[in-house]
């Protein structure tokens, strides 16, 4: 039975052999089908070069792209959530936290830092979806209000960059009175003169949208962007009616008047340093 087998050259380095690994090396772009090269994507700042779709990035590499040089200081790395209701679905609360601090190496679900975009010295907070979803608990409520606050004391710029499904179920009424207190710290913040830009990105949805990431002096998204309070389905079936094209997306928001611009990734650094620039003439 020799013949049905055939001899395959040695893939041994010590015998003269080479192994080339391709594993990973491509992927499918998930909106136009085109297979990319993944050093093109990272090169392109996790943008799509065939169609700018453009894919989720984590808030650490968020905030890497809008620092000079990288550079930031963090704040309120200590803040954890409880279990105010001791909350049990498919697991409980605390183990799901504790879970997902491991695995994002993140206490919450957001970044709160400092440092300089273009020379200028600003606050950032940036939402992390991995976590739970991006939700907003009492953390987040806490740390963002924070961050106003420093603000305010320093007249400093702030920018909150959102990606959330909103807020967070598990802990029910208190996570939804963090809307009204970041709202009200917001317009202190308003009151001061000192400006606040929101950048809303994919997926922005329920209370996040429904709170500070609607209150800006300047409300921005990426594009492609999923921006809403309830979803699609849920819409369809309340009003009973088939939702235009593009609903909710970033564009179609900008049309309607709900965002004040739409900006590439490669382009929201230098937008927002002339932004800030315009607000603090």
């Amino acid at each position: 039975m020799a013949w049905f087998t055939r001899n395959k050259p040695s893939l041994n380095p010590e015998e003269g052999g080479r192994r080339v690994r391709t594993e990973g090396l491509w992927l499918k772009c998930e909106h136009c089908g085109q297979i990319i090269w993944r050093k093109a994507l990272e090169d392109n700042l996790q943008v799509c070069p065939k169609c700018e779709h453009h894919y989720r990035i984590d808030a650490r590499t968020r905030l890497a792209l809008l620092f000079d040089g990288g550079r930031f200081q963090e704040f309120d790395t200590k803040l954890t959530s409880t279990d105010p209701l001791h909350f049990v679905d498919s697991k409980t609360y605390k183990a799901r936290l504790a879970a997902v601090q491991k695995s994002t190496h993140l206490r919450d679900a957001i970044i709160s830092a400092a440092g300089n975009l273009n020379g200028r010295q600003v606050h950032i907070c940036a939402l992390e979806l991995k976590f739970i979803g991006g939700s907003m608990g009492t953390v987040v409520g806490e740390v963002i209000t924070r961050a106003i606050e420093r603000s305010l004391e320093h007249n400093v710029p702030l920018i909150i960059v959102s990606a959330s499904g909103g807020a967070r179920m598990q802990e029910g009424a208190v996570s939804l009175m963090q809307l009204a207190k970041i709202s009200a710290a917001l317009m202190r913040l308003d009151e001061a003169k000192v400006p606040y830009i929101s950048v809303l990105t994919d997926p922005t949805t329920g209370g996040v949208t429904a709170s500070f990431a609607m209150l800006g002096d300047l409300n921005i998204a990426e594009p492609g962007a999923l921006i809403g309070f309830a979803g699609p389905r849920v819409i369809e079936q309340t009003i009973r009616q088939k939702l235009p094209d593009g609903f909710q997306t970033s564009e179609f928001l900008l049309q309607h008047g709900f965002l004040d611009g739409v900006v590439k990734r490669a382009e929201l650094k230098a937008y927002l340093a002339h932004a800030l620039d315009f607000f603090l003439v």
